[in-house]
């Protein structure tokens, strides 16, 4: 099996099979992101990725639980390309509880709910969105490439179709400044997808990031954990996104909050205040990944 350049998944993909479909990500020019930016971004082709299913299921096929296609955009794969990789994974992976990929938020429009729909019967459970901020400034800001509006647009046409969605955001985006702005835009957000999942990521950021470098000339100001606490309280208070389940659980992140809105928000909210009052942090050096 071939895996070019540095592994990425999400937390709740950490036993999966990771299969690249993609090498990178098409877009690749979010300031904060340091992911992709060593790949020079393509499709794989069709005999690449066969032969690593083919390698995988004939050495441990009956022991995969769950497949994850990477890298980072991986609906931007032709519809008939991953309908073949799907019927493969139900043929010879039989133990497969569900297949998932990262996908753009342009990426799920240019597809028709007809393709969407059928991807779904062929087996695409979820899709992980990177919404990042609900603040279209926000999103101008950090090169997103992708409006508030899109991105509400994907999620709802991805429940539409039958495809769930985990939606990630990112606290400290918009610095101190914007810090009120970009949690209560964040919760109209995720209110108006009501996805399947949520979560928040504190920003980490690598020295050699564009942010990074906007933070070095005072350009911007980033926010420390009372603060990434603070806008965390704003955030679940203006949430309104029954059923959804939302956590915290990124290695990045200073407090693990888990649990299912809106039911279980006060109880989260106590365990914020919690952390701040009593300084109960991640430390620093446990969030240096």
């Amino acid at each position: 099996m071939v895996y070019e350049g540095d592994l990425y998944r999400p937390p709740s993909e950490a036993h999966s099979l990771i299969i690249q479909v993609t090498i990178g990500c098409s877009h690749n020019k979010c300031t904060f992101c340091h992911m992709y930016t060593k790949k020079k971004f393509r499709i794989r082709t069709r005999e690449e990725i066969l032969r690593d299913l083919e390698e995988c299921s004939r050495l441990y096929g009956q022991y995969v639980r769950r497949v994850f296609f990477a890298d980072g955009d991986a609906l931007i794969v032709p519809t008939p390309l991953l309908l073949e990789l799907l019927a493969y994974v139900k043929e010879h992976f039989p133990y497969a509880e569900r297949v998932t990929s990262y996908g753009r938020a342009s990426n799920v429009l240019h597809k028709s709910e007809e393709e969407l729909k059928a991807l779904a019967a062929a087996g695409l459970q979820m899709v992980y969105l990177g919404a990042e901020s609900g603040d279209d400034d926000i999103l101008a800001h950090i090169q997103k490439g992708e409006t508030s509006a899109e991105i509400i647009a994907a999620g709802q046409k991805l429940k539409r179709c039958g495809i769930k969605t985990s939606v990630t955001l990112i606290s400290g985006l918009g610095g101190s400044q914007n810090m009120k702005r970009h949690a209560l835009l964040s919760a109209r957000l995720i209110n108006a997808m009501n996805p399947e999942y949520a979560a928040i990521i504190a920003l980490h950021l690598r020295p050699d990031s564009p942010m990074a470098q906007e933070i070095r000339r005072g350009e911007m100001e980033l926010i420390g954990a009372d603060e990434i606490v603070e806008e965390t309280m704003i955030f679940l208070r203006a949430i309104d996104s029954p059923g959804t389940v939302f956590r915290t659980n990124h290695a990045a992140n200073y407090v693990a909050l888990a649990g299912v809105l809106n039911e279980d928000i006060p109880r989260m909210l106590r365990q914020l205040e919690e952390a701040r009052d009593r300084q109960r942090y991640r430390p620093d050096w446990m969030r240096l990944l």
